[in-house]
Formats: C-alpha cells, sequence, structure tokens
C-alpha cells in the first residue's frame, strides 16, 4: 500500500484537495484571471456558485458511475461463469460499440424520450463508463487460476462462495482500476452535460465558449480537472487498500 500511495503522492493530492475546497468557496480568487484577461472585465461565473455546480457534477458522475459499476461487475461476473461464457463476445462487443458511440449523439436521442436535464447526461455516462469496467472484472477474475478455483472447490466452498471470499478480492485490484478509468473518463465527460440544462461543471464551460470569455472556460476547466485528479487518487487508495486486505 505505501508502493502505490506513497507520502509525496499523498502531499501532492492534499496540496490539489485544499486548491478545490479554495477555489470552490472563495470565487474572489478568480478574480486573479484579470491578470491573464485585463480586457474581459467578468472572471467570475455569475449564476450558479461554484459549490453547487460542483454538487450538481457530482450528482451526475455518482448516479452514472454507480450504475456503470453495478451493471459492468455484473456482466463481467455473469460471462466469466461457466454458464455464462457462450455470452462474452456479445458482452464485449455491446459494451464496446456503448463507448465508441459519441456521448452528444446519445443526448441528442436521449433529450426526445427523457427531456432535458440530468436525465438524458447519465444515460450517456453510463454507457460510456461501462466498457473499463467490464474489461477490467473480465481481466480480473481470468487472472485467478484454475488452480486456485480448485483449492476453493476442494475445500467444499460452492462456485458462489470461491466467487465472493477468493475470486473478487484477488480480481479487485484490477477492478478497482477499471472502476478508476470509467470514473475519471466520465468526470471530464459530464461537461457536455451543461449543454442540454444538466448544470454541472461544464456550464461555465459552455457559457464561456457562447460568450468568448475564456475566464469562465478556464473556471469549468480548471475544476473538472481537480475534480479528476482528487478521484483518480482517492479510488487509487481504495485500490490499495484492497490489494492489501487480499494478500
Amino acid at each position: 500500500m505505501a508502493a502505490a500511495f506513497s507520502r509525496p503522492r499523498g502531499a501532492f493530492l492534499l496540496a490539489v484537495g485544499m486548491a478545490f475546497v479554495l477555489l470552490a468557496t472563495w470565487e474572489g480568487l478568480w478574480n486573479g484571471l484579470g491578470v491573464l484577461y485585463p480586457d474581459i472585465g467578468e472572471y467570475v461565473y455569475p449564476r450558479v456558485p461554484m459549490w453547487r455546480l460542483i454538487l450538481q457534477h457530482l450528482l451526475l458522475v455518482g448516479v452514472s458511475s454507480t450504475l456503470s459499476i453495478l451493471v459492468g461487475v455484473g456482466l463481467g461476473i455473469l460471462v466469466t461463469r461457466s454458464f455464462g461464457r457462450d455470452f462474452l463476445h456479445a458482452v464485449n462487443s455491446l459494451v464496446s460499440v456503448g463507448q465508441t458511440f459519441p456521448p452528444v449523439a446519445v443526448l441528442a436521442l436521449a433529450v426526445p424520450a427523457v427531456g432535458f436535464g440530468a436525465e438524458p447526461t447519465i444515460i450517456a455516462l453510463f454507457l460510456y463508463g461501462l466498457l473499463p469496467i467490464v474489461r477490467g472484472t473480465i481481466a480480473g477474475l481470468e487472472s485467478v487460476g484454475p488452480d486456485i478455483r480448485e483449492s476453493a472447490k476442494g475445500m467444499g466452498m460452492t462456485e458462489l462462495q470461491s466467487l465472493v471470499r477468493v475470486e473478487m478480492p484477488l480480481a479487485s485490484g484490477v477492478i478497482m482500476a477499471g472502476i478508476k478509468t470509467s470514473v475519471v473518463i466520465n468526470i471530464g465527460t459530464a461537461t457536455i452535460g451543461a449543454t442540454i440544462g444538466a448544470g454541472g461543471l461544464g456550464a461555465p464551460i459552455i457559457t464561456g465558449l457562447a460568450a468568448d470569455n475564456p475566464a469562465f472556460i478556464l473556471q469549468g476547466s480548471v475544476m473538472a480537472a481537480l475534480f479528476a485528479i482528487l478521484a483518480d487518487g482517492l479510488l487509487d487508495f481504495v485500490g490499495a487498500s484492497r490489494r492489501t486486505e487480499a494478500v
């Protein structure tokens, strides 16, 4: 765990976290952008406080990622069992299509069905986040050798008990890597939700593009980047803890 989450990395993430909190709560700091863009006049996104945009973004990413984890891990388990191996190719193909299909296109198709706002954004992020989780779950479970499964069977474990007590703990590191990739990608991708009224950190970016205000664009981009770095570090820490428990 120490190797995966070293002291310098912890200090870096602490600094990022402090910057994230300060920029979210002390909006006057953004007036410093006047040094870069002296002719703009307005440097702080005026419509919604930054902390509220962060909560909106967290909701979009949290709900969509939770659904992706539940479905993705479930599908990964299904196709690595003896009764589900016939579906392995089909599942891989389906989740690959989900990620190659542009999220903007998913939004365009979902809006007529569910309306504007968070719902179509969550659908797009859910589909987009499936592939890394499914692939990670499959790779993790298939990395558990048949001799380990046979040992579990020899100890009297059922297939379900072997999955829960032996295979999942051993595969947790690879599964967490897939989850981390999915979540971090979705933090960045969720910014497109602002185009259909879902809010989040994409709102300053879209407004800045429309109003030709680079300060607004920088506000949303910096906060989304800091958010992604913090999520990456937190999930790394969780993954390292799980690997330590498995050992």
